[in-house]
């Protein structure tokens, strides 16, 4: 909390199209009704006295959520820029990935549980089963304003009772990561085809090291107390490697428990 503040929002062109949130410095988020969501922290627009022609650094997050059954969405995500392009092409995109599905953790559980809140509530009390009183939490009424005059609290095909929902699996059902990301991305399938098979080059490396030790002992091969130590070591490196290496995939690619300090 040391050298946060307060975000001040506002909200402004609220109607069935959506909303817009500008915020204090210069940037903006924008709700497009019905499942876009979009903005930056950078200003909209040249400021007065500023070079229209120079290239200014911008950047947006985007982020569009369609309701595909009760108690799921697919959530789809970009971060488009004008600066630094250079680095996608040598960074791999499922780098940034395994970035991104850290944060949906950190929030996913909690939605979750939230929903079923929201319905046990009632969808028309949904105040009653959160605390909203500060400016940041404007955009969140405000949606749930447009939602409620809208849609009527539902989309097409909810009932607003908590039985519409599906059971609440275990969390490492809930959070895992193959089913609903990494089977559908080519560049997370085709790390974790190409880590897995490094996985067990090392295995097979270690296991050949500690042969290569027993059949060559006593023999020329190797003679010195250095040299034997010098194979046994790589063998032990291998096998560390393989062993992070696969607690790495599992943790990056499947699932990965997220610990919710204050659940």
């Amino acid at each position: 909390m040391e050298g946060g503040g307060p975000m001040k929002m506002k909200i402004e062109e609220a109607n069935v199209d959506g909303f817009l949130s500008p915020q204090e410095n210069g940037g903006y988020y924008r709700y497009a009704a019905p499942c876009v969501f979009y903005g930056s922290p950078l200003p909209r627009e040249i400021t007065q006295g500023e070079d229209k022609k120079k290239r200014r650094p911008h950047f947006m997050h985007v982020f569009i959520c369609v309701p595909v059954a009760p108690g799921r969405s697919r959530v789809i995500t970009t971060f488009p820029r004008n600066f630094g392009v250079w680095l996608d092409k040598i960074i791999p995109r499922w780098c940034y990935h395994i970035g991104q599905n850290a944060i949906f953790d950190s929030d996913m559980y909690l939605l979750h549980l939230e929903e079923r809140n929201f319905a046990a509530a009632g969808i028309e009390n949904w105040q009653k089963a959160v605390y909203v009183p500060t400016s940041s939490d404007k955009m969140v009424i405000t949606f749930r304003n447009w939602f409620r005059k809208h849609c009527k609290n539902q989309v097409a095909w909810a009932a607003p009772t908590i039985d519409q929902h599906p059971p609440t699996p275990t969390k490492d059902k809930l959070m895992e990561r193959y089913w609903s990301h990494v089977a559908q991305c080519r560049s997370c399938s085709a790390a974790l085809k190409a880590m897995k098979a490094m996985e067990a080059a090392l295995q097979v490396a270690a296991v050949v090291l500690v042969g290569f030790l027993a059949v060559a002992k006593g023999t020329p091969v190797v003679t010195s107390v250095i040299h034997r130590t010098a194979v046994a070591s790589l063998a032990v490196l291998c096998f560390a490697a393989s062993r992070w290496l696969a607690s790495f995939v599992r943790n990056n690619f499947y699932f990965q428990d997220y610990v919710h300090a204050y659940m």
